[in-house]
């Protein structure tokens, strides 16, 4: 199991990260550099990576050594996957070799005795970089391979540069490799990166438009324990962050952004869920309240001018003037995105993420607990998932008191309750019959959309004051936006109460399967 934090390093802080002293207090020998020459491989249609495996043959001096890598998973940069290698007498795969190392009747063994494999297998794209490798070694005992790597990767005509540091754990706790990264960056501006070379190959190879990631399903196991729970949950979110940060960054589809919003929503909801056995550090914690401020306006500026005057420009097209409200709330939106993909290329980012790795991947949280507190954390998942529904159920129920006058502020106050036990009920989904669990959570997910179709509208009229003020000349068009979300308004409303109605009569299952 290959676990290692990869790093992006700008080309020019190159000779500052040499220089850094980390590596002369931890470094175990002189830096080591050769050449790295590597060829991946694939099918025509691209089996391998529609698998999610990577088959490259590298030239390491005389040697030629062929590597797979299969599955797997990244959270804050930190990759995890199974790796198998060995030597290769030709600069092409030797498949029989490799079975001979995986275990035979495992998914990856199935998915290389595919036949015809080998006769179909082609070289794809190349890898030519320069490393340089130190082997550290921390006062905790952890040895760690801190590889620094130059170069490009090369599809015909077609290359984009290598620049990045790789941090590989030899002995130790994955921690330590989070503690390395956090020093460096102290220094320099470092970012966490989730691509792969190979991911970057393929990309090369056949470009796409970045496809907006949601939460990943979850299929949580019977014997995980609270405190093991609780990590699974946050890689699960913060998968779903960072698979979205390149379409927020360089892309201008909404869906993106929203993904992302909702991923770090669900990552908060989590921190929430657990609060009263882990409690996130007072910095990580207002460093998440600063990404959620950074995206927040972005993602509202942007309902308001795709969706919601989109859909009133629609509505009344012999009305130009909604048009051109449209295309005003269009650029404002804009300027609160370019205002959020500077936020993630921040470092202030980038160190968010490597602090909540560190924390994570440490168990930081047992720092600050008791024997009593920590032997808490063993109780079994199962347990918790089932109390914690009970309860975040019975504060849903209170906050539907008089849901037929409800206010803006108590129908917000609803959604934010609604949110929550559709968080908790999807995260343990798994653990509940079928049947049972599938209703409840079909209900729930109706009653908070509803909600948010409620809540845009508050949002869109602050949005709209904001616009008449400052610009007053379309005022008048802002009066008119409102008119029409008014009419939505009190049609929502009436739906609401029914989809309330039929949620109600649910519960949460009983008991876990």
């Amino acid at each position: 199991m290959e676990i290692e934090l990869k790093l992006l390093l700008d080309p020019v802080d190159v000779n500052r990260f040499r220089r850094h002293p980390l590596l002369k207090k931890h470094a175990l020998n002189k830096p080591q550099s050769r050449q790295l020459n590597s060829i991946y491989f694939d099918t025509p249609e691209l089996y391998l990576k529609q698998n999610h495996t990577a088959l490259r043959v590298r030239q390491v001096g005389r040697r030629l050594v062929q590597t797979c890598k299969s599955g797997g998973q990244v959270a804050a940069g930190l990759h995890q996957r199974p790796e198998w290698e060995s030597e290769v007498s030709g600069a092409k795969p030797d498949l029989p070799a490799l079975l001979g190392l995986i275990e035979a009747g495992s998914a990856v063994a199935r998915l290389m005795s595919a036949p015809a494999l080998a006769e179909r297998l082609q070289p794809i794209f190349t890898t030519q970089f320069r490393r340089t490798i130190w082997l550290l070694r921390l006062p905790s005992g952890a040895e760690i391979e801190l590889a620094l790597d130059q170069g490009q990767v090369i599809h015909g005509d077609k290359t984009v540069p290598i620049s990045e540091i790789e941090l590989e754990l030899k002995a130790g706790d994955s921690a330590s490799l989070f503690d390395v990264a956090l020093e460096l960056q102290n220094s320099l501006p470092l970012r966490a990166a989730n691509v792969s070379k190979a991911e970057r190959g393929y990309a090369l190879h056949s470009p796409q438009a970045p496809e907006a990631v949601k939460a990943l399903p979850l299929t949580l196991s019977p014997a995980l324990t609270l405190e093991q729970g609780f990590q699974v949950l946050m890689h699960n979110c913060l998968a779903q962050i960072q698979g979205n940060e390149d379409g927020v960054m360089h892309g201008s589809d909404p869906e993106h952004l929203h993904q992302m919003r909702v991923g770090l929503r669900r990552l908060r909801a989590t921190l929430g869920l657990f609060k009263k056995f882990i409690q996130a550090p007072p910095e990580i914690a207002m460093q998440l309240r600063w990404l959620a401020g950074m995206l927040g306006p972005a993602r509202d500026w942007e309902v308001l001018a795709a969706s919601t005057l989109s859909d009133a420009a629609r509505r009344r097209p012999h009305e130009p003037q909604l048009e051109h409200l449209r295309q005003h709330a269009a650029s404002v939106a804009g300027k609160h995105r370019h205002a959020a993909a500077n936020a993630l290329a921040s470092r202030a980012y980038a160190r968010l993420l490597l602090s909540l790795g560190s924390w994570l991947e440490g168990r930081r949280w047992r720092q600050q607990q008791s024997t009593e507190q920590i032997a808490a954390l063993s109780m079994p998942l199962k347990k918790f998932a089932r109390s914690k529904l009970v309860r975040l159920q019975k504060k849903l129920l209170e906050r539907a008191k008089g849901i037929k006058r409800q206010g803006p502020a108590k129908r917000h106050r609803l959604r934010i309750a609604a949110k929550k036990v559709r968080y908790a009920a999807e995260f343990f989904e798994s653990y509940f019959p079928f049947k049972r669990m599938r209703p409840y959570v079909q209900a729930l997910s109706e009653l908070q959309d509803l909600l948010g179709v409620s809540n845009d509208r508050n949002v869109a009229g602050s949005l709209l004051q904001q616009i008449a003020e400052q610009h007053p000349e379309l005022e008048p068009h802002c009066d008119l936006a409102l008119s029409l979300l008014d009419e939505g308004a009190r049609l929502r409303s009436s739906k609401i109460k029914r989809v309330w109605r039929k949620f109600a009569e649910l519960a949460p299952p009983a008991k876990p399967d």
